[in-house]
């Protein structure tokens, strides 16, 4: 299934021919320095991420703004808009308040991605009106009211409901992409063979594409880089189709992970990759 979308007159499509790198690094959460820069109004700070990250290699950059500190309504769109004019990838509009989400896309040039929606009525009945009336694509995290699911039976019922809700409101299969909803290791021993599970169900049962947020699944346990990037490995080999990464410590493992499982013809794009890579150190 490809999942279409779009920055200006440029397309990008999302699918299982290959993994399309989502750049994490525009988020407040657990990183202070973008957290203070947001605070400060530092711009520059946040554009420089956006750069670098363009850079590694992100097809897509995740823009979130969300802390207590800014006015999320006025600064996500002036964020977005800032961005949206610096690089030439789609931008997925990261929110959980659906105010600062319709500020953002109004400023919005193309068919971005909205992170999230979930199986919450209230965010139901607030997120799907914007991805209709904008021609969005959507995140779907398949949790509601009571917290993110243990099993993934219920994980998988809340995903119907979803889908059938956007289904209601005249939203595409091919425009919602589920989170797989990776959760910490360090928490719980048997969150990463749920989160695979859950991956290889959506999968199967829906066709769609998949993210998730593989960075989590390592918190608070030391030699991060090296889980994050056998996690995401397994997640790709189960259907996980565009996760949100930091997409320079995870590149050569992503790519290692489409070579192997046959959709790099003739390892082309990770020969290219080591060649760059050889350049750069050579210089």
């Amino acid at each position: 299934m490809e999942t279409k979308i779009s920055i200006r007159d440029k397309t990008l499509i999302i699918s299982d021919k290959k993994t399309t790198f989502i750049g994490e690094r525009i988020n407040p959460t657990g990183k202070k320095s973008m957290a203070r820069a947001l605070a400060n109004g530092d711009l520059d700070f946040v554009l420089a991420e956006a750069k670098s990250q363009v850079e590694a290699g992100a097809d897509v950059l995740d823009v979130n703004v969300g802390t207590p500190e800014v006015d999320e309504v006025k600064l996500l769109p002036e964020v977005v808009k800032l961005v949206m004019n610096e690089v030439d990838v789609p931008l997925c509009i990261d929110s959980g308040n659906p105010a600062a989400l319709e500020a953002a896309l109004k400023v919005y040039e193309g068919k971005p991605l909205i992170n999230s929606v979930n199986g919450e009525e209230k965010s139901l009945e607030k997120v799907l009106p914007l991805v209709r009336d904008f021609g969005a694509a959507v995140i779907a995290l398949p949790m509601d009211e009571k917290g993110i699911p243990q099993d993934v039976s219920t994980r998988m019922r809340i995903a119907d409901t979803i889908v059938d809700r956007c289904d209601k409101f005249d939203i595409p299969l091919e425009d919602i992409v589920f989170d797989g909803l990776a959760l910490s290791l360090g928490v719980d021993s048997n969150a990463g063979v749920t989160t695979i599970e859950t991956i290889r169900q959506l999968k199967e049962k829906y066709g769609v594409n998949i993210t998730l947020g593989a960075s989590n699944v390592s918190f608070s346990l030391p030699g991060r880089d090296v889980i994050n990037t056998v996690y995401l490995g397994i997640a790709i080999a189960a259907g996980a189709t565009c996760p949100i990464v930091d997409v320079a410590k995870v590149k050569e493992g992503v790519l290692a992970a489409d070579l192997i499982l046959g959709r790099d013809r003739h390892a082309l794009r990770y020969i290219r990759y080591w060649r760059q890579r050889q350049r750069m150190q050579a210089n």
